[in-house]
């Protein structure tokens, strides 16, 4: 069974950077599409991005030019790098690996919080 545990999160300010960790424990997940996501308060959780085992990479439309994802499978860990962050950034961000045809396995969350 894959535990994914994430890391990063904090407090920044609007235009700074965080870049969000999320390694996976159990087994190799090389193999598996993984993801990100996110919930701000009161909303509902959504896609931020994920990448394939082949390494495609697909962005919401909200963070595409300013986030990153990238995958390092030595490490069996899964990176978002945020760049000019805005105020609506501001969320829970989940790590998700797709080990069926969905997302099943999830982690804790890590919480960002932009100021302006």
């Amino acid at each position: 069974q894959v535990q994914l545990v994430e890391s990063g999160g904090g407090l920044v300010q609007a235009g700074g950077s965080l870049r969000l960790s999320c390694a996976a424990s159990g087994r190799t997940v090389s193999s598996y599409t993984m993801g990100w996501f996110r919930q701000a308060p009161g909303k509902e959780r959504e896609f931020v991005s994920d990448i394939t085992w082949r390494l495609n990479t697909y962005y919401a439309d909200s963070v595409k030019g300013r986030f990153t994802i990238s995958r390092d499978n030595a490490k069996n860990t899964l990176y978002l790098q945020m760049n000019n962050l805005k105020p609506e950034d501001t969320a829970i961000y989940y790590c998700a690996a797709k080990i069926t045809s969905t997302y099943d396995t999830w982690g804790q969350g890590t919480q960002v919080t932009v100021s302006s």
